[in-house]
């Protein structure tokens, strides 16, 4: 466990966008709930390359903030060329900046031809191979190719370090993922009334590999559904995950919270926690 994390029990939420629009009126509002609601550090996500600039502003207005770098599979075709190796190898350089992505496959929307997507993963995934970085994969509807890449890519080597956020996937996929030795991250959808099967999946996740996030603006879980989801709200998501492993919520934040920095650990450990007021029962 990771110097910092035996005094105080606190969350991380490893995935969220304060770069986004939603919180451009109330960001110094939405950080304080966060570390009110006993957040200790949070992780905003790049989506854009071309934003890039305004995510990276964001981690450098906070202490207890981090930003990565990449371009969202829907984006892929956009920002194609933007999304080179060589950038990305840049900006993965920047202080703050502790991962790569979110990129990955989404064959839902198909927002971006699915070869464009595979050119834009396999860069990400070459850059975090080269730095060490972890990489954050958004996966959706893309379970076979995702694999194959995945090994292909060096998965099965051993030789990638990363997460499948906001996990929605088959069970199948999850366990694939956990022998490349990737990690799971819950979002609000596993508080969601249909999500049995999700919640039977995280019984299986052991606690070294599990992270919760909340992807936020997006996807509040219960009892905040119909609100825009903010940092504070993965208190809701870690209360629930606490309840399906059987055990107190405190030691699933220590635990999640120490996995989050052995995987992110260009955070420094000891500038975390530092704002929590008071970690949610």
């Amino acid at each position: 466990m990771p110097d910092g994390l035996s005094l105080k029990p606190f969350l991380i939420d490893s995935h969220c966008h304060l770069d986004f629009p939603d919180f451009a009126e109330q960001r110094d509002a939405v950080v304080e709930r966060a570390r009110a609601a006993g957040v200790g550090a949070m992780l905003t996500i790049c989506t854009h390359l071309s934003r890039f600039p305004q995510v990276h502003a964001v981690a450098q207005a906070y202490p207890d903030v981090w930003c990565t770098v990449g371009v969202h599979p829907h984006q892929a075709l956009e920002e194609q060329e933007l999304c080179s190796v060589d950038k990305l190898r840049e900006l993965a350089a920047y202080p703050k900046v502790v991962g790569l992505g979110e990129t990955g496959l989404d064959y839902y929307y198909n927002k971006s031809p699915q070869e464009v997507q595979e050119a834009s993963f396999r860069a990400h995934l070459t850059v975090a191979r080269e730095t060490g970085l972890p990489v954050v994969i958004h996966t959706r509807d893309a379970d076979e190719d995702m694999v194959r890449i995945l090994r292909e890519e060096g998965g099965s080597e051993g030789n990638l370090r990363g997460l499948l956020h906001c996990f929605s996937s088959s069970p199948e996929l999850g366990r694939q993922a956990l022998e490349m030795g990737l990690h799971i991250s819950f979002s609000g959808i596993v508080t969601f009334k249909k999500s049995e099967e999700l919640r039977d999946f995280a019984k299986e996740v052991p606690l070294d590999r599990m992270l919760v996030e909340t992807d936020a603006p997006f996807l509040a879980p219960v009892p905040m559904r119909g609100k825009t989801n903010e940092p504070s709200f993965v208190a809701h998501t870690a209360r629930l995950l606490a309840e399906v492993k059987g055990m107190d919520p405190a030691e699933l934040a220590r635990q999640t919270s120490a996995t989050m920095l052995t995987l992110f650990d260009r955070i420094p450990p000891a500038e975390c926690g530092t704002f929590v007021k008071d970690l949610p029962a």
